[in-house]
């Protein structure tokens, strides 16, 4: 029998829609799975196999063949597990099929069945929603950074069980968005500064007017210390590029998965000896 259920995989630091295509057919039980997968997602076996079992379900014990469409395209990571679980239990009639018609599933599943959030949990959601899913099943843990996307209902979930009973007709919870990022200190700002009126004008104009700036002076002139003020001056980031930052900063893996927006603006401090590929990345 043949499931088809749709996740969605990080591509760089965006993200694009998958379809999640299992066949379960005649044959000596074994695994394939074909579409350009990596390492990480070609371990899926090693990761859904057991979940099942230890979920008390039944793995399948005929040939199983796995199709990440499109083909074309390489899949990193392993936010299709929990796509290729529940096509598994479809396609082995312990679950309809019903519920996946407008929804998508993303989550890592560990080997007893609980799930993990992804990175880039942001940028997948918001892919789905883009390519017409209206619910979304995803790991508790990442619920409110994928309910950020105004419009998806995103269903949270703490294991593999769970989701299989949502299949079968049970109700999740419905995350709610995560709050604004409150884990950022309050950057230092001028109040600290004595004197240096001409370096605090300059300063406040390089803020206001996203100007660049050079200090020169000789050594224990306040440079430095004038410097790490600049990001308490820059203002809050506004929606719009406060939902690109947490895309760009959640795709690369530098937060955990189910946090708010950020609202301090990224800020770099460069050594004046990086190299060009330090300073650019």
């Amino acid at each position: 029998m043949l499931a088809r259920v749709r996740t969605a995989a990080l591509w760089g630091l965006d993200a694009f829609p998958v379809d999640c295509e299992v066949d379960v057919g005649p044959g000596l039980p074994g695994f394939v799975m074909v579409g350009l997968p990596d390492a990480t997602a070609r371990e899926a076996r090693e990761r859904v196999w057991p979940a099942l079992r230890n979920a008390g379900l039944a793995p399948p014990d005929r040939r199983v063949t796995v199709n990440l469409a499109p083909a074309d395209r390489r899949k990193e990571g392993a936010s299709a597990d929990l796509a290729l679980a529940m096509g598994l239990l479809v396609a082995t009639a312990q679950a309809p099929i019903t519920r996946l018609a407008e929804a998508a599933a993303i989550g890592e599943l560990a080997l007893d069945g609980a799930l993990r959030g992804t990175r880039g949990t942001l940028s997948l959601a918001e892919c789905l929603w883009r390519a017409g899913c209206t619910k979304l099943v995803c790991a508790a843990e990442a619920a409110p950074e994928a309910a950020l996307v105004q419009g998806l209902e995103v269903q949270s979930a703490h294991n593999l069980n769970e989701a299989v009973a949502w299949l079968r007709g049970d109700e999740l919870p419905r995350a709610s968005p995560a709050g604004p990022d409150a884990q950022a200190e309050k950057a230092e700002d001028l109040a600290d500064v004595r004197g240096q009126a001409v370096a605090r004008r300059a300063l406040e104009i390089a803020a206001a007017g996203a100007h660049h700036m050079l200090l020169v002076g000789p050594p224990g002139c306040g440079k430095t210390m004038l410097a790490k003020r600049l990001p308490g001056l820059l203002p809050p980031l506004e929606p719009s590029e406060a939902l690109v930052v947490t895309r760009l900063h959640s795709a690369s893996g530098l937060r955990a998965p189910g946090r708010g927006l950020m609202r301090v603006r990224p800020f770099r401090s460069p050594h004046h000896s990086v190299t060009h590929p330090g300073l650019v990345g």
